[in-house]
């Protein structure tokens, strides 16, 4: 008798072993599949105010080189306003490095950021769009933990660029890019700040074919302060 109830518990049992094995083979495979594809040169740039205020909001910039180059003009757009800190970098979206990156700058400031004002897409072109989509909700989920409650987000678009770069930069998948992004972001009631809608209007201000000159940063600068200082101006 033990051993016939033995076997009957097996048999009980064997589909709740199964589907666990199953949901750790899945799982071990979905690791796998989180492999970060490095560029020929990988960077990271971090700025933050000299002097805080503590009495004003902190604004955070987090982007690319090219929030790296409209950084300065947003931040003198808003002297006075808020604290403004920047982290850049060349990780993209797809990158399980990425989320990492957003949380050790957020607990190494140290301080409640009201506005996040975030872009990322000129970067990592050696993931596909689909990878792009993969890696698009953890990347929204780092963002949304370095705001503060109460505080808000917005989307800045990937401009485009003067010339596509075989293997690399395109306007074709810098729209593909763009429009993962605004499904996402704008079904999380997110604020969008169309970069790539100005700046299509102003090709001729490329510096190169991925960059924008000071007249351009400046212009990028100008809208992303006026975006900014429009959430600072909300109720929280």
């Amino acid at each position: 008798m033990a051993c016939c109830s033995s076997v009957r518990a097996y048999r009980m049992l064997s589909p709740v072993v199964l589907m666990l094995i199953f949901l750790a083979g899945a799982s071990i495979s979905a690791f796998a599949q989180e492999v970060s594809i490095p560029e020929e040169i990988e960077w990271t740039w971090e700025v933050r105010p000299p002097h805080p205020d503590p009495k004003l909001p902190n604004v955070l910039l987090l982007g690319d080189s090219i929030t790296r180059n409209y950084f300065p003009e947003v931040r003198k757009d808003l002297a006075g306003a808020a604290n403004v800190y920047l982290m850049a970098s060349s990780t993209c979206v797809g990158d399980p490095r990425l989320p990492h990156q957003i949380a050790e700058f957020v607990a190494m400031e140290h301080v409640h950021f009201g506005v996040v004002h975030f872009n990322n897409g000129m970067h990592g072109f050696a993931y596909t769009e689909a990878q792009y989509r993969e890696g698009f909700p953890d990347f929204l989920a780092a963002v949304h933990r370095a705001v503060s409650l109460g505080g808000t987000l917005i989307w800045a678009t990937t401009t485009p660029v003067l010339a596509d770069a075989p293997g690399g930069a395109t306007n074709a998948r810098i729209d593909a890019r763009n429009a993962i992004a605004d499904g996402m972001v704008k079904a999380q009631g997110i604020a969008i700040d169309d970069q790539h809608a100005l700046m299509l209007k102003h090709q001729d201000l490329h510096q190169d074919p991925v960059h924008f000159n000071p007249a351009g940063s400046a212009l990028e600068g100008d809208q992303a302060a006026r975006s900014i200082r429009a959430a600072l101006r909300k109720p929280h």
